[in-house]
């Protein structure tokens, strides 16, 4: 599968009519988007709406019946509300056809585990990724949140090849820099996808807001360092923030997830921000609060 740099995430999607849902898909495809990343618990808010975001989703495709085929499609399950998870071999083969269901489609390019359970065995995973890729209802497999450990474990049992992890990663969330996650993908060939880019819209606050907030110094000075650069390059701040991202070897895909249309197209801007290995390392620096050693 041939990705865009850039992803749409659904977390927020859920919650508006489908025209307009319909709309944020476009602009995304406009620019060049493909990869759509939603999950069966998106829409959920501790009291209803299990498979809202996918359902939303299953309305537009309805409505438009040539827009699947021009899309990379993503989901993921394993999360059980109030359980709070389970990969068992029969309940991720129910969660998967529901989600089939709810998205009115006969596949999904890419499955997903969203979350470890630590009571579901490798090879119990595996067994039921392999049967749904072997039914023609999944076309890759891929992990969100797991460890390197657990990584190497499901990967043990599979007879097909991971195709992605999702972890959180961001130029103010910098673990996977160092925890070996990156370095993991790198080895094994998946693909990194990268949610809340943004910091979860840390990023976005003025320094101003983030000196007056309960949030470490070091976001100020961080945020700071990417005005600095992004007015070098006279680009958006969101535009370096990704841009950082989009630098490293292991070749990472940000999952964008605004409902603002002229930020959705926007993203792209970030293909066109060139960082130098000096000025990564002064974000990556900021970050921390601390020169590396």
């Amino acid at each position: 599968m041939r990705i865009f740099p850039i992803s749409y995430g659904m977390w927020r999607f859920a919650g508006t009519k489908a025209s307009d849902a319909e709309a944020k898909l476009q602009a995304a495809l406009e620019v060049g988007i493909n990869l759509f990343d939603t999950a069966d618990i998106y829409g959920y808010t501790g009291d209803g709406g299990f498979g809202d975001a996918e359902a939303l989703l299953g309305q537009v495709f309805a409505a438009s019946p040539g827009l699947r085929e021009q899309m990379i499609l993503a989901t993921k399950g394993g999360v059980d509300a109030g359980v709070p998870y389970n990969s068992g071999h029969e309940y991720l083969i129910a969660a998967c056809d529901d989600s089939l269901s709810r998205m009115r489609t006969d596949y999904v390019d890419l499955y997903q585990i969203h979350r470890p359970d630590l009571l579901a065995h490798p090879e119990e995973i595996a067994r039921a990724l392999s049967r749904l890729y072997q039914d023609g209802k999944i076309r890759a497999v891929g992990i969100s949140n797991y460890t390197t450990a657990q990584v190497d474990a499901l990967a043990h049992f599979l007879d097909i090849p991971l195709a992605s992890h999702q972890p959180e990663i961001s130029a103010w969330h910098l673990d996977s820099l160092f925890d070996g996650t990156l370095d993991q993908c790198m080895r094994m060939h998946m693909t990194p996808l990268a949610w809340s880019p943004l910091g979860g819209g840390l990023l976005t606050m003025s320094a101003e807001a983030a000196r007056a907030s309960d949030h470490p110094p070091r976001l100020a000075k961080l945020i700071d360092c990417l005005d600095r650069l992004a007015e070098d390059r006279d680009c958006d701040r969101a535009a370096v923030v990704l841009a950082f991202l989009l630098a490293h070897p292991a070749g990472i895909v940000p999952i964008i997830g605004t409902q603002n249309l002229d930020r959705i197209r926007g993203s792209a801007d970030a293909l066109s921000v060139s960082l130098t290995r000096r000025e990564w390392y002064e974000i990556v620096q900021a970050s921390m609060g601390k020169p590396l050693p």
